[in-house]
């Protein structure tokens, strides 16, 4: 794949390699003109006005609501809910569960032990608003979910189950469809933190057949403070909204307030207009490229990055399942993290240290943290190479 001339991060010299993806993506020229042609010809507030910039601006706004819900393959673009961001969109359905009552005193809420902070932390508010209880879904020795601990676990009193596609420590993907399909068996709602597949996989919830699906814009090339919650429709019409302000609302008196259809019920206040409408640029772009293309390209790229790490000595990798996503990260006994990533930093390779906000997870491998590699269709393999000459030669000088 050669994608790399179309992001200007590239272009300078000392570009570093970027081995950062994970955590955010750098962004291509299309986006970045798209940015700039917004607040330099097209904007204006959305909805209501009557002039035409207010028309246009509309306009590509919900006409990226649409292309959001064809690279979902949503059934309507009335399931597609533009937030900050994954976060966002988890503590939107965590604080409308609560209200609407659906999970109540001695329920359950299943979570994955790999799971992020911002799928952890919503379910745990929730908890201490409602008397429900949050129990973790353990992983194996190997790292992996463990299905039969998960299956053992749920019951009639399950009314969620949060999990990533694929995790953003470990980088491992989880058997997400047969876990719905479980949850399903006890009538239990599916949400899905697509955060760290969302750039990497095609991505169908019809064929998922979850019930809620977030992800972050930044993470797939868009701009950061953007992102989308797909909620299925009925659900969504069911549950009540979770902030008040402008255009959520249909009338308002002093005695009572009606709210907007979908999708405008959630999404209180002025959007981030122009971030939604270089999301779904970004969206275009990965589109043009072909997901099925942009996943061998990175497959190929992690498994020499794997084999390369897993041949450095006393590197051990956390997880050695086949199903894995874009990233990996490592762990050298007697090394710490952040030693490792600061100098690979200063031989200009640029990963990530540290907890990864999943600190339940750390707690339970007995660490503080790991470095993680993660790579994105830019990346290639002259990248891979030089990352793995800097971590041996950051080790050497460690040791």
């Amino acid at each position: 794949m050669n994608a790399r001339a179309d992001f200007p991060f590239f272009v300078a010299d000392d570009a570093p390699v970027y081995l950062d993806n994970a955590a955010t993506t750098q962004k291509p020229s299309c986006v970045l003109e798209a940015l700039r042609d917004f607040y330099s010809f097209t904007n204006s507030n959305v909805h209501r006005g009557a002039h035409r910039l207010s028309r246009a601006a509309t306009e590509a706004h919900e006409a990226a609501r649409s292309t959001v819900a064809d690279f979902l393959h949503a059934a309507s673009p009335r399931e597609v809910l533009f937030t900050s961001g994954c976060t966002e969109g988890i503590n939107l359905v965590a604080q409308t569960l609560a209200l609407s009552g659906r999970v109540r005193a001695g329920d359950e809420v299943l979570v994955s032990t790999d799971a992020h902070h911002s799928n952890i932390v919503p379910w745990q508010m929730l908890s201490e608003r409602t008397g429900a209880q949050l129990r973790p879904i353990p992983l194996t020795p190997e790292l992996e979910f463990d299905m039969s601990a998960f299956l053992s676990m749920l019951n009639e009193r399950t009314r969620l189950v949060a999990i990533p596609v694929i995790s953003n420590a470990l980088g491992l993907r989880l058997p997400v469809e047969e876990i719905t399909r479980a949850a399903r068996s006890v009538g239990a709602l599916v949400l899905l933190d697509g955060a760290q597949c969302i750039a990497h996989e095609s991505v169908d919830v019809q064929q998922l057949d979850c019930d809620f699906f977030a992800f972050s814009g930044h993470k797939v090339y868009a701009p950061t403070g953007t992102g989308i919650l797909w909620g299925r429709e009925s659900l969504l019409e069911d549950l009540p909204p979770w902030k008040g302000g402008g255009e959520m609302i249909d009338q308002v008196t002093f005695a009572r307030t009606t709210y907007n259809r979908l999708p405008f019920k959630y999404e209180a206040g002025t959007p981030n207009i122009c971030g939604d409408i270089v999301l779904a640029k970004a969206l275009r772009y990965v589109n043009r490229l072909g997901l099925p293309a942009i996943h061998a390209h990175e497959s190929a790229l992690m498994s020499e990055l794997c084999e390369g790490l897993q041949q450095l000595p006393g590197v051990r990798l956390l997880g050695h399942s086949t199903a894995r996503g874009s990233l990996v990260s490592i762990h050298v006994p007697g090394i710490h993290h952040y030693d490792l990533g600061t100098l690979l930093d200063q031989m200009n390779v640029a990963v990530r240290t540290g907890h990864h906000c999943c600190q339940p997870l750390m707690q339970h491998l007995g660490i503080t943290g790991t470095t993680r590699f993660s790579v994105a269709l830019y990346n290639h393999s002259a990248d891979i190479q030089c990352a793995l000459t800097a971590t041996e030669k950051a080790l050497a000088m460690l040791r």
